[in-house]
């Protein structure tokens, strides 16, 4: 294996990955996707044989390699689930010369607006590069404004694109919607100070468990504990501090101190919000608020 070239190394893992998930593969299928020759096609199911002996078998009949009981993922083996996934829906690799059609039918939700791809690219480069931009951005308490930030990360929140970044204005790092940005340019020769780098962004580096159980107000609870794959009547979710708030509102987590929150699409309830008090992103929780000293 150690002799394989990366594109041999692909075509393996995308074997792997289809006979993990539809149950066979043949040589047409590495032709249409990888546009090689039919030698070069039978020469890698050959090579995925050898190295995976119990994992496919010829079937004359269907012309194509078939899964057995005994498969085991072997290229995709440090794979995590999620990554499958994804890789399942959208595509595997960066094939930008034809347009996809999903292995599996599936339909996923848009978010409700797509970046501004423009000014994505822009943070993008910045964030690679660690150069900060000038943005003119629009916001709910500022209004429009010019700014000075540092872009460190982008983050998803299951409904917009934003940046994670250090704000001058502020003196502090915070989250900024890229379809807010009106303007975008990147200031190539300022220098970022260290106090603007990514390693000192506590809200991003620390990680909070988030103790999830099923809602106290539902008559039967089995059917959530079940659903989200609970052991012993909770789910212990390690997350970024910054992003606490944005995942707690994404799954329709109850935040409320007596889960008093009213609605069928309110079936978890958070229960160590107390622990969760200094966590700043947690006023994006639903009905989260912070406790009152007595």
């Amino acid at each position: 294996m150690d002799d394989l070239t990366q594109n041999q190394r692909e075509r393996l893992n995308y074997i792997d990955f289809r006979v993990f998930f539809t149950g066979q593969v043949g040589r047409a299928d590495l032709m249409n996707r990888f546009g090689i020759a039919e030698a070069a096609a039978t020469r890698d199911l050959a090579t995925y044989q050898n190295a995976a002996p119990d994992n496919i078998e010829y079937d004359a009949g269907k012309k194509a390699y078939l899964i057995t009981k005994n498969f085991k993922r072997h290229f995709l083996a440090d794979t995590e689930g999620k990554s499958l996934l994804l890789a399942l829906v959208h595509g595997m690799g960066d094939d930008f010369t034809a347009s996809y059609t999903p292995l599996i039918p599936c339909e996923l939700p848009s978010r409700l607006h797509a970046p501004n791809i423009l000014n994505f690219a822009k943070v993008s480069r910045a964030i690679f590069n660690k150069q900060p931009v000038k943005i003119n951005y629009v916001s709910s308490g500022s209004g429009d404004s010019t700014r000075i930030i540092v872009p460190v990360s982008f983050a998803g929140n299951g409904l917009r694109w934003h940046v994670r970044a250090y704000d001058r204005k502020r003196g502090d790092f915070g989250d900024f919607v890229i379809n807010r940005m009106k303007k975008v340019d990147i200031l190539e020769n300022e220098p970022i100070l260290e106090q603007e780098l990514k390693e000192n962004d506590i809200e991003w580096n620390r990680r909070v468990e988030l103790e999830i159980v099923p809602h106290p107000d539902l008559k039967s609870k089995e059917f959530v504990e079940v659903e989200h794959g609970m052991q012993d009547g909770s789910l212990k979710y390690k997350v970024r501090a910054a992003m606490a708030g944005y995942i707690l509102r994404l799954w329709n987590v109850d935040c409320t101190e007596d889960h008093s929150l009213v609605g069928g699409e309110y079936q978890l309830w958070l229960r160590n919000r107390d622990g969760l008090q200094n966590v700043e992103s947690m006023h994006m929780a639903p009905g989260f608020r912070k406790l009152v000293p007595a």
